[in-house]
């Protein structure tokens, strides 16, 4: 039977906060690349019952999204912060405290801010005010160097990666049990992971954006393994 991987989705609201116009938005190749890499995708939503959920799926997919509201790391929000919806992080905050802390996870973009300001750490709120430009943004993309020792290195099958970037914000100070295992030439930091755990990994890049690419599939394929693995003896 295949892994079962859970997606946790977008909540999108009007600008009055009409839930009759709301929407809840996952890019298709998020998906897709679980379902190439021989696990089966279900989407969750701010509506799942999602106790259910934390002990039915076999592996964690946490997707990128909007800003994060700086109140979680104990800050004011830059000007250029445009937080998520409150229901995405009511969401994903609650399946952090349900999942098993064994259970694989793959946290993409606001995936990896959000699992490292879960372990302690904070952000670079608008990351064009420290590196003085704005090639994080936008589609960019850009090649990374990931340390040799790490498991992601070894995940991902080289020591460099190139990968689509869309984001303006990026790990600051980083969390408990987190070690930086990818920068960019500028010292932005680009992945983390928990070298205790078979698999605990963010990435500050899409690597769900560049299907082909060698090392996005090896990452995909990983992830679903380590899930496969875990549900042979998750309680």
């Amino acid at each position: 039977m295949k892994p079962l991987i859970g997606i946790t989705i977008e909540a999108e609201f009007d600008a009055a906060n009409d839930r009759s116009n709301g929407k809840l938005i996952l890019n298709w190749n998020y998906a897709d690349q679980v379902a190439e890499a021989g696990g089966n995708p279900i989407l969750i939503t701010p509506m799942t019952d999602l106790e259910w959920a934390a002990k039915a799926i076999d592996g964690w997919l946490i997707p990128g999204g909007a800003d994060m509201d700086a109140s979680h790391f104990g800050e004011e929000n830059h000007p250029k912060v445009e937080p998520m919806n409150p229901k995405r992080w009511e969401m994903e905050n609650t399946m952090y405290g349900l999942v098993d802390p064994e259970m694989p996870v793959l946290g993409i973009c606001f995936g990896c801010q959000f699992i490292n300001v879960k372990r302690g750490g904070s952000l670079i709120q608008h990351l064009p005010d420290v590196v003085s430009h704005e090639e994080h943004s936008g589609g960019t993309m850009q090649a990374y160097e990931l340390v040799g020792a790490s498991k992601l290195s070894s995940f991902a099958g080289t020591a460099r990666v190139e990968g689509k970037s869309y984001h303006h914000q990026a790990i600051n100070r980083v969390g408990g049990g987190l070690e930086v295992v990818a920068k960019h030439d500028d010292g932005t930091i680009e992945a983390v992971e928990d070298p205790s755990k078979s698999f605990f990994v963010g990435v500050q890049w899409h690597p769900e954006r560049t299907p082909d690419d060698f090392a996005t599939q090896n990452l995909f394929r990983a992830f679903v393994r380590a899930a496969e693995a875990y549900s042979r003896t998750k309680p």
